[in-house]
């Protein structure tokens, strides 16, 4: 609006007067004897000539509102003060009307000082009467700006205190102010400044608190009771009940004097005050503990420790904390509703009592190519747990039992499935053999490639003696979960089978530390301590023997993402839970977009996610899958799928991946309070980690495209291929020297196969036509008195068919 134009005279006039009546009238409030005095007069003139007239005003602070990815769904509330500030069009004419009515009848008339009624509030103390301040809308409004303006508690103290310096320094900044800004302008200020009780400050706040409407709908009676309420909030609140008759009461006479002002007539002062007054009472929730809804928490819980890291919102955790409180931003975070809720059902489903909540079952999902978190749920309840009245389970860790100390079921805040504040992640058992296999694909080795996978692999990685060694020995020696396993695989069956004598070689082969490498390029952190000496330097991760199993600790939000990345065809993006901040004045904030950079080749990626798509029962044109551990997802998702599944030792930790080209989704079940938990973790079972992962999936890829990954092409695939010598009819030993010589790995079968050349000699390859350099050849060994069968033909991929008496491929 335009300032008012001030007449220079009026205005002199204005500030002589005042600064001799403000000597007077203030003396006279705090000394009453005194106040007669010409030297009080003089005294309260030098000094109103004196004092400053620039008024620096900060924002008042600001209610910052948390949105989920549609815009327009509510997901929580943060403020410290619960205030959004509103144009002055859109508060209701009569709720203007009746501040002006309650507070300042002549607003609109003086210069930010009642001369009148300064004089007023003089003779009235003087005779003895009730205290009168004369203090108009704009002097108290100079007032509360001067105080959320402080930088120091003494300022604040200042601002408010009953002396004749506050009275001068209102006075004097009310002259200036009312010289600045237009009249509507100083209502507009006032109205979003002034406090309402309940926790509502500013009318925006008031008109939901007490009446769950904007205070553009607000009729003549609640904007009668809201005026009322500012001179004194505490002594007129309606939701108390020594408060509701003394608010009736100043409501009615806010309303009479209405009618005096011309706002209303008295006929419309009569009905309005026969209106029984009704108030909500319904504050404005607040915080992580208090989201739209309740299972919502652990997603804002993580987008509020994601804040709490950005430098952008201030250089201490302290000054983050309250930009974020006070700011008045308006938050769209990434949470997708569809996803979040499909999640929330999915890690609750199958549970039939509290019992179950030993077990956290907890899922988070990621956009892949953008990081952006999606959802993310646990079966637990995201709230602090009432030590008066406890809800929680006595802790499963035997050593916490016998003290007494309760578990974080099924109550807790802590970040059970992002990581953080004291936790470290779960083990994720066999997922983490794609972090082997990616290092495998940058070190030039195919799909193709073949291991000879025996029942156990004695390992050079030097271990303490016990289970995980071999007999008798120090060496590490891991074991397949079944015998079914042993043969000859590639990456596509190994993978989908999940054969661990494959990988353990595979890594060996290329360098634990460069497979530790790649989990940390693909955003695996390590928070335990004795994961991240390992992982510290390359000797130390040399020597990690086991780390393909998943033996170190992680959490679905990383793991999710690791995988995420993969499927964005080696794009690493850093999870994020915002994809817009705009500020209380509707500025855009650069700081929520995507943090995205290129990490692996597309080639890479796309080899990975090719043997990815057999453990969940896919595949792709160039896939050779046989076998798959969570082969039903495929048919449950109905749509293009990728993945894994992980168990570890004794099942104290299941996990599943999951992931389409839009979302990836990664699930662990785990105790947290109990690592060695007695329990097993079950997988595809009712209260298992795989339903929670796939129906999550599921129901997120409700009305999405079905989007395809691009197999990988090239010799990613088949790598350099060589053909086989022929060595039939050679002994076993000089068969075994041929292929060695010729670059393969000779193994010979365990079975026997008729044939024409002599017994106990080499019947031939399997496969017998080309392969991958360095890649196994088996040695078929003739039983005799026979002819080769036919079929031998080898096809793309350089694995034979399975048949009768020969290893599985």
């Amino acid at each position: 609006m335009r300032k008012r134009d001030h007449n220079v005279l009026t205005n002199a006039a204005s500030l002589l007067i005042c600064g001799l009546l403000a000597g007077v009238v203030v003396a006279a409030a705090a000394f009453p004897a005194v106040a007669m005095s010409g030297l009080a007069a003089k005294a309260g003139a030098e000094t109103f000539g004196a004092l400053p007239t620039e008024l620096t005003v900060a924002r008042s602070p600001q209610i910052s509102y948390l949105l989920a990815s549609d815009g327009k769904t509510p997901l929580a509330t943060m403020y410290d003060e619960n205030r959004k500030d509103v144009k002055l069009k859109d508060i209701s004419p009569l709720m203007q009307k009746a501040i002006i009515a309650a507070e300042d009848h002549d607003f609109y008339k003086h210069n930010g000082v009642d001369l009148n009624g300064v004089a007023r509030a003089f003779v009235n103390n003087q005779a003895g009467a009730s205290r009168q301040g004369a203090s108009t809308l704009t002097m108290q409004y100079v007032r509360l700006a001067i105080s959320y303006s402080a930088t120091h508690p003494a300022d604040v103290v200042a601002a408010t205190e009953d002396t004749s310096a506050r009275k001068l320094r209102e006075m004097r900044y009310a002259l200036q102010i009312d010289k600045e800004l237009s009249k509507d302008e100083i209502l507009e200020r006032y109205l979003n400044i002034a406090a309402f009780g309940n926790g509502a400050y500013g009318i925006y706040a008031a008109s939901q608190v007490y009446f769950g409407k904007l205070p553009s709908k607000l009729d003549i009676q609640e904007s009668a009771l809201l005026a009322g309420m500012v001179k004194a909030p505490t002594a007129f609140d309606p939701t108390t009940p020594g408060g509701y008759p003394q608010a009736v009461d100043r409501r009615d006479y806010v309303i009479d004097n209405m009618v005096l002002t011309g706002a209303i007539t008295q006929a419309e002062a009569d009905q309005a005050k026969k209106i029984k007054l009704q108030v909500k009472d319904k504050r404005t929730p607040n915080g992580c503990v208090a989201t739209n809804q309740r299972t919502w928490g652990f997603f804002c819980d993580y987008f509020y420790r994601w804040w709490m890291q950005q430098e952008t919102f201030g250089s201490t955790s302290y000054d983050r904390e309250r930009r974020l409180k006070s700011g008045g931003y308006t938050i769209t975070t990434t949470l997708d509703v569809q996803a979040q809720k499909g999640a929330d059902s999915a890690v609750r489903r199958g549970i039939k009592n509290a019992e179950s909540y030993k077990a956290a079952r907890m899922v988070a999902a990621i956009e892949p190519g953008t990081g952006r978190v999606r959802a993310i749920a646990v079966n637990r309840n995201f709230k602090i747990d009432d030590p008066k009245n406890p809800q929680n389970k006595i802790a499963t860790d035997p050593k916490k039992a016998k003290k007494n100390i309760r578990g974080n079921y099924p109550n807790t805040v802590n970040p059970l499935v992002t990581g953080g504040g004291g936790i470290t992640g779960y083990q994720a058992g066999s997922t983490f053999k794609m972090f082997a296999m990616v290092a495998a694909l940058e070190k030039g080795i195919p799909l193709s490639y073949t291991i000879n996978s025996q029942p156990f692999f004695r390992s050079e990685y030097v271990i303490q003696p016990g289970p995980a060694a071999c007999p008798g020995t120090h060496f590490y020696c891991p074991k397949n979960a079944s015998a079914s396993m042993t043969g000859v695989h590639n990456m596509w069956s190994a993978f989908g089978k999940s054969v661990n004598t494959y990988f353990i070689p595979l890594q060996q082969q290329v360098g634990a530390e460069n497979v530790v490498k790649v989990a940390q390029r693909l955003g695996i952190t390590f928070r335990a301590p004795k994961d991240a000496e390992f992982a510290a330097t390359k000797e130390a991760a040399h020597d990690w023997g086991a780390f393909s199993l998943g033996v170190s600790q992680t959490t679905p939000l990383e793991l999710a993402n690791a995988y995420a990345t993969l499927a964005a065809d080696g794009k690493y993006c850093e999870p994020i839970p915002v994809q817009e901040i705009r500020g209380p004045d509707g500025d855009k904030l650069d700081i929520a977009n995507p943090h995205c950079e290129q990490r692996f080749s597309t080639e890479v990626a796309r080899a990975a996610v090719d043997a990815a798509r057999c453990p969940v029962g896919d595949r792709s044109s160039t896939s050779k899958c046989t076998g798959a551990t969570a082969g039903n997802v495929r048919g449950i998702v109905k749509a293009p799928v990728a993945g894994k599944s992980g168990t570890t030792d004794s099942d104290k930790t299941s996990a599943l991946v999951a992931m389409t080209k839009q979302y990836a989704v990664a699930g662990i079940m785990a105790d947290p309070d109990w690592p060695q938990t007695n329990q097993k973790m079950g997988h595809d079972v009712p209260n298992g980690i795989n339903p929670a992962v796939y129906q999550t999936l599921r129901d997120a890829m409700k009305g999405k495209d079905r989007k395809d990954f691009t197999p990988p092409s090239g010799k990613i695939i088949l790598g350099d291929q060589r053909s086989i010598p022929d060595v039939k009819c050679q002994t076993i030993d000089a068969a075994k020297s041929r292929l060695r010589g010729a670059g393969f790995d000779p193994v010979v079968s365990t079975s026997k196969v008729p044939s024409s050349c002599p017994k106990d000699t080499a019947a031939g390859t399997s496969p017998d036509g080309r392969t991958i350099k360095g890649g196994v050849v088996t040695i078929e060994v003739s039983s005799g008195g026979g002819t080769p069968p036919s079929g031998d033909a080898t096809p793309p991929g350089g694995v034979t068919p399975t048949r009768p008496g020969r290893p599985r491929g």
